[in-house]
């Protein structure tokens, strides 16, 4: 009778060092090469007049975004300024700016707390022209204590479609 002999198992010990080398640098280089986005989400509303209560009189701010210059309606369809463009040929959003913060002064004053204002661009004004009429009609920098804050103007902003153009007259 033979006797079989075992072999001694030698219990193997795991080696993880290389692999801990590796994640000491692989980790700090995908950290660093990561690049950091900030997702900003602006609310959108539906108009006033969408909800379905057309007898309601409705003092909506608007507004209308053309080529030639934009122009600031109070209430619906009454003009209360003219913006055209500046001298380089762009939109003056700082003149719109200062004419919104006119705008909520006066409506402040007697009384209006108005939060709403609803944007009516032509199809053909650009995307970053809308999203430049969004960033002015929502804050203007304030100066409260020294520093710049932003103070907000118009934060719910709803959308439409621009109305048909008046033809100009001529003097």
């Amino acid at each position: 009778m033979r006797k079989h002999r075992r072999a001694k198992a030698v219990e193997a010990e795991l080696d993880i060092t290389a692999f801990m080398n590796l994640m000491i640098v692989l980790v700090p280089i995908l950290l660093l090469g990561m690049v950091f986005s900030r997702i900003t989400v602006i609310d959108v509303t539906l108009p006033e007049g969408a909800a379905g209560e057309p007898d309601q009189e409705l003092q909506q701010l608007e507004l209308i975004i053309r080529e030639e210059g934009m122009r600031v309606d109070y209430p619906s369809g009454v003009l209360l300024k003219k913006i055209p463009r500046n001298d380089e040929g762009a939109q003056d959003f700082a003149l719109l700016s200062l004419v919104l913060q006119e705008v909520k002064r006066q409506l402040t004053e007697r009384g209006i707390e108005k939060r709403d204002i609803t944007l009516l661009p032509e199809p053909e004004v650009d995307y970053q022209t809308i999203v430049s009429a969004m960033d002015t009609v929502r804050s203007f920098k304030a100066l409260v204590a020294a520093s710049a804050v932003d103070a907000a103007l118009f934060p719910d902003i709803s959308f439409g479609q621009a109305p048909e153009a008046e033809p100009e007259v001529m003097p």
